[in-house]
């Protein structure tokens, strides 16, 4: 019987970037929580936890932070102490300084943070993974020296797993500078040889490329994976990239194709992005009928 397709992590996205804050308090948050306790979220992964001047917690190394009302970290590791989830603390991004190929600046940045993060969150027993929260499609920017650099830094600091989830430069973003799946095994091919040991898991997310690429690009990873001694994880991408609007929740039948593609290869399947694309609490009304079919299909009673 072939295994039933189930999402175990969820990435967090609470440092607005291109999606809007749903503005949850901590009640708000405990509620989420605990839905992920009894549907088998067992991960919760802070996609970055700085970006340019913003923070979930009061910085003191970020250079010109806006004003920090909330620790909002407190809230996601004590809450996931709480709930038996595991959290994967997501790096800092500058937004600015690696795209001009400074990246040591990126990585000057990055270490006093990570050690602040540890003082501040290291004792919780939920602090079971990092996250870098640096994404590429391809060997470019300096991934090779951020991975080494910011990655091995973590593991040095707490040795817990690092997991990366770059994204295939496919036609649905990429238009006319679109890779083929070939092209961007090469890319990967060199990627996870030249950083051996900064990072343990890689979930590529699915959305950039035609649904009919999925299952062989999958199948590649997975290769690669095996061959570099890399976890394959699936970001399972929960916001529709077909619609001519940023971004509404999924099709539901695009999504199951999208989870029992990854299934016969992914160790676990995470998404972007449980809360907005897919809670039952979500200011999206579709996310609510999107959970629902879910659950409908995975089983999933609620009392």
């Amino acid at each position: 019987m072939p295994t039933l397709p189930r999402i175990t992590g969820t990435f967090l996205d609470e440092i607005t970037h291109d999606i809007p804050s749903q503005n949850w308090g901590y009640a708000d948050w405990k509620k989420e929580f605990e839905l992920y306790s009894k549907i088998g979220i067992d991960s919760v992964v802070i996609i970055r936890a700085g970006y340019q001047n913003k923070c979930i917690f009061p910085s003191k190394t970020i250079p010109n932070l806006l004003p920090i009302y909330d620790d909002l970290g407190e809230t996601f590791y004590s809450l996931a102490d709480e709930y038996n989830l595991d959290v994967y603390f997501g790096t800092y991004d500058s937004g600015f300084h690696w795209w001009r190929r400074n990246w040591w600046k990126e990585v000057e940045l990055n270490l006093p943070f990570l050690e602040e993060a540890v003082q501040r969150y290291g004792h919780h027993k939920s602090f079971k993974g990092w996250y870098l929260t640096h994404e590429t499609s391809k060997n470019d920017a300096h991934i090779i020296e951020l991975f080494n650099h910011i990655g091995r830094h973590c593991k040095e600091l707490k040795d817990v797993p690092v997991l990366i989830s770059p994204y295939p430069q496919g036609a649905k973003q990429f238009g006319e500078n679109v890779m083929s799946l070939d092209e961007s095994f090469e890319h990967w091919d060199r990627i996870f040889g030249a950083t051996k040991g900064a990072f343990d898991i890689c979930a590529f997310q699915d959305g950039q490329i035609h649904y009919q690429e999925l299952p062989r690009f999958i199948q590649g990873i997975g290769s690669l994976g095996s061959k570099h001694g890399v976890t394959i994880w699936s970001n399972l991408e929960t916001f529709d990239r077909d619609m001519p609007i940023k971004f509404p929740p999924a099709d539901w039948r695009y999504l199951r194709f999208k989870m029992e593609a990854a299934t016969p290869v992914a160790e676990k399947i995470i998404t972007f992005e449980f809360p907005h694309f897919m809670s039952p609490h979500s200011c999206y009304p579709a996310a609510h009928n999107l959970f629902e079919r879910y659950r409908e299909f995975a089983g999933i009673e609620l009392k």
